[in-house]
């Protein structure tokens, strides 16, 4: 009796080490099992319109982007939208004159258009509609033709673990959702000549506090949806 109560702390020594290096072997063989085959998911659905931006060509003419619109909660997000969206379009499309939104809102402001470009926001949102004598105003002050709108339908990051051992998480899944509609007026005429509308979910399994971040995703819809410009005044692309 006595050799077995001295030697049965030994054995609950033994199977508890056992155990631990057990588990760290565990934990680090699927860790690397999963960062050698995790893929991001992506599911996007694009639809877009050309109205008459095929006869015009964005090349001759410039594109400019006016302040974005977005639901209340998002606001914060709509600088980061036009910025990111138009280093996007400078990048993909080198051969279209990009006037930035900063650009655009300095113009406005030295014009002394503050106040009129307020108000065309205000029958914007009340109408749908951007009154043709502002947009042209616009359009002549920042020296380009057309001008995108973005609208920011919604924007949502979310976490949730996928497999626990011992309560540890060992792996998340990070998800982003987005929707996101652009119109592209002609300044000169007061018209949309272009339309396009995208929700995209992304989403990848890491083990990592990793978001899938804002810039991440609004790249990823900014390039469907460049993608579906015309091109040297040819029509764009069929739509799916």
């Amino acid at each position: 009796m006595l050799q077995y109560m001295m030697l049965k702390p030994a054995c609950q020594l033994s199977f508890h080490t056992l155990r631990s290096l057990c588990t760290a072997a565990f934990i680090v063989l699927a860790l690397a099992f999963s960062g050698g085959c995790s893929t991001d998911q992506i599911h996007a659905t694009v639809k877009y319109k050309d109205i008459s931006l095929r006869c015009c060509g964005l090349e001759a003419h410039g594109l400019g982007f006016i302040t974005p619109s977005t639901v209340t909660g998002q606001e914060q997000d709509i600088q980061s939208l036009a910025f990111i969206f138009a280093s996007r379009l400078e990048k993909q499309r080198p051969d279209i004159r990009v006037v930035s939104l900063p650009e655009v809102l300095s113009a406005v402001n030295q014009a002394n258009m503050a106040d009129e470009y307020k108000q065309m926001y205000v029958d914007y949102s009340d109408t749908g509609i951007f009154k043709q004598e502002s947009l042209r105003k616009v359009g002549q002050i920042t020296g380009v033709q057309y001008l995108a709108q973005l609208k920011l339908s919604s924007f949502n990051q979310s976490s949730k673990g996928r497999f626990n051992l011992l309560g540890l998480r060992l792996f998340q899944t990070k998800e982003a959702n987005i929707r996101l509609f652009l119109q592209i007026w002609n300044s000169e005429l007061g018209s949309i000549v272009w339309e396009g509308t995208e929700e995209l979910n992304y989403a990848w399994d890491t083990s990592k506090e990793i978001p899938v971040t804002f810039q991440l995703v609004v790249e990823e819809i900014a390039e469907n949806l460049i993608n579906k410009l015309p091109v040297n005044g040819a029509s764009s692309a069929a739509e799916p």
